[in-house]
């Protein structure tokens, strides 16, 4: 065996690990026409996927869990849309927009650490060029 080391995620943290970096979903396989095959940063992630060593496994997973912890709170924000104030309490009404925005940057930070640019799904890096 090579010194080299191969990634061992599972289907389903590649996946999470796609969708967190806002990148479409694979598919079934290399068969075909689609059009996620021709983004080089697709490649680039999927290579990454395949060949991190195990300590940068830890950390991208580290990354995942954060953001199933940031993406899983995000839901329960519906149970106080109807709700400003209530006796001492009073409701933050940018949760929504804060707790998005906490989550687009661990995802951003993700990409940041696998090296690539945020996918389609994350939207543009917050330049806009207006013509």
């Amino acid at each position: 065996m090579s010194g080299s080391a191969t990634s061992l995620f599972t289907d389903a943290q590649k996946t999470e690990i796609r969708r967190f970096c806002g990148y479409p979903a694979y598919g079934a396989g290399a068969a075909g026409f689609s059009s996620w095959r021709f983004f080089q940063a697709y490649g680039t992630l999927e290579y990454r996927l395949n060949n991190l060593a195990p300590a940068e496994m830890a950390v991208v997973l580290q990354y995942v869990a954060t953001l199933q912890g940031i993406e899983a709170a995000i839901p329960a924000t519906s149970g106080n849309l109807d709700t400003e104030s209530a006796a001492a309490w009073t409701h933050n009404e940018d949760e929504l927009k804060d707790r998005l925005a906490l989550l687009d940057s661990w995802r951003r930070r993700l990409c940041g650490f696998l090296g690539l640019p945020p996918g389609p799904a994350l939207g543009s890096s917050g330049i806009t060029l207006v013509v």
